[in-house]
């Protein structure tokens, strides 16, 4: 939904997710190509397709935290979004098991929103612009938990292997040994990035930032924006469903 304080809409927000939507179609239209229906694309597997999967989901989690400080209800929206999480593992185990999903974004963003509802009377103690430094270095720290280390180079360690062979672990970013999820965004590291986004919330809502932050600049990007839950549960099904077609009717393997 489009963000509002006393005085002032925060049209960026709102842009910016239309934005990284429309990304996200692209980027998974490209993964359908090249994972499920094996055509040859080599700049899906290349290193800016990687960072742009990551800048896309950073941008989800991290706007949804900043919008959580508007939110009547964080634990009841969070329950709302983990349960369309849910509905895509069923989804996807039954309908296409090689490309299940365990643990992803909206599974995360469901889990964050519940976790803030829940802590936010002792966040709320915390100076914003110190729980955000906070929280990015807790991000940093644990950003490669699933490869088995905390913190980060040249100051990171080993995490115990028993660990990692516990196969229920990977809703933690343990993953256990074989475990495949096709979007996969553990608690740790990224219940951090979506706790960042909550103290940079408290900016937004205070009217504390710019002026153009406020002010609509790409109005249709914006409408866009604001229906972003139903494009994501939505935009897979319709991608997958007109490639299935024209791979019928086209005849290709």
């Amino acid at each position: 939904m489009l963000l509002q304080s006393q005085s002032k809409r925060v049209a960026l927000l709102d842009e910016l997710r239309g934005l990284f939507i429309l990304l996200m179609v692209f980027y998974h239209g490209c993964y359908n190509l090249a994972e499920i229906f094996r055509l040859d694309l080599p700049f899906f597997y290349s290193k800016p397709m990687q960072f742009l999967q990551l800048v896309i989901a950073g941008d989800f989690i991290f706007i949804s935290g900043c919008v959580s400080r508007y939110s009547r209800s964080n634990l009841k929206r969070g329950l709302q979004i983990f349960s369309c999480g849910m509905v895509l593992t069923i989804v996807t185990a039954f309908v296409i098991p090689s490309q299940i999903i365990l643990f992803g974004v909206l599974h995360l963003l469901g889990f964050s929103m519940v976790f803030f509802a829940l802590t936010r009377k002792w966040l709320d103690r915390i100076h914003p612009t110190f729980g955000m430094f906070l929280c990015m270095l807790l991000f940093l720290s644990t950003y490669f938990i699933s490869s088995g280390w905390i913190g980060f180079p040249p100051f990171a360690a080993p995490l115990p292997a028993q660990w990692y062979s516990v196969k229920f672990l990977f809703w933690l970013g343990i993953p256990g040994l074989g475990f495949f999820s096709s979007d996969y965004f553990s608690i740790f590291p990224w219940l951090f990035f979506f706790l960042a986004g909550t103290f940079c919330g408290v900016f937004f809502k205070e009217n504390k930032l710019p002026d153009w932050v406020y002010r609509p600049h790409v109005p249709w990007l914006s409408r866009v924006g604001r229906h972003t839950l139903i494009i994501y549960l939505l935009h897979q099904p319709v991608l997958y469903g007109s490639m299935m077609l024209i791979s019928y009717v086209g005849g290709f393997s």
